[in-house]
């Protein structure tokens, strides 16, 4: 039993109405590298954790196509929001739509045996220079709804936890943010996340600080290819 991770899928339905190949070469036919990768790596008794940006659409029915496409491929797949899933609406409304075929990460927990997966979709950070002050007011509110997740599996008793961002949680290891400083108080040991594309990929953290590693796990970057976490 492996858990999986991938972010910033872009799916816009079959055929798609917004081709990612716009973005440079490597995106001509992405979704079918993604399934073909997927399929190779991942059985029935894994989870994949999809971290963000899953569908272009504008609403969850629209939406549908898309993740549906998701639910047929191999796993338990765990979801979380991306700044461009503006198709993300309440947690029952999403559970009613797919018929529970997805579990969806909001202000709430999820367990894989011992492993706990918590996560927010995360914001802007602070030493960003075009940070304002409604970016502030987002990333307050992004880093309340990572506590409470992370409090709520504490609570339940799991120590091994495994987070889940949509945007970085650091741009360097010299920085600090409130994503990173709540991974660390509740001893998160690994954090993927997404947001992040192409050669900008160098431009934000990945290792190991303070015990916690760091992956980015955009598709992309990943040549399209679920990132094994554990």
């Amino acid at each position: 039993m492996n858990i999986y991770a991938i972010g910033d899928l872009h799916l816009s339905g079959n055929p798609p109405s917004k081709p990612m190949e716009i973005f440079g070469e490597h995106w001509q036919g992405h979704a079918a590298k993604v399934a073909a990768n997927w399929q190779q790596l991942v059985t029935d008794d894994d989870t994949v954790i999809i971290c963000g940006d899953t569908s272009w659409a504008m609403d969850l029915q629209a939406a549908l196509t898309d993740l549906n496409w998701i639910a047929m491929l191999p796993g338990r797949k765990i979801i979380l929001r991306g700044n461009h899933d503006y198709w993300w609406t309440s947690l029952k409304k999403m559970q009613q739509a797919t018929e529970n075929k997805f579990s969806f990460l909001q202000n709430n927990f999820y367990t894989c045996g011992d492993t706990a997966i918590c996560g927010s979709r995360g914001w802007l950070l602070p030493s960003s220079e075009s940070f304002t002050n409604d970016d502030a007011a987002i990333y307050r509110r992004e880093g309340m709804r990572l506590e409470a997740s992370l409090a709520a599996a504490k609570q339940a008793g799991y120590d091994d936890i495994i987070a889940a961002l949509h945007y970085p949680p650091l741009y360097d290891a010299g920085n600090a943010s409130i994503f990173a400083e709540l991974l660390e108080s509740y001893g998160v040991r690994y954090c993927v996340f997404g947001h992040i594309h192409g050669s900008d990929a160098g431009l934000v953290f990945e290792g190991i600080r303070k015990g916690i590693t760091y992956k980015l796990v955009s598709c992309d970057t990943q040549n399209f290819m679920p990132q094994l976490v554990k």
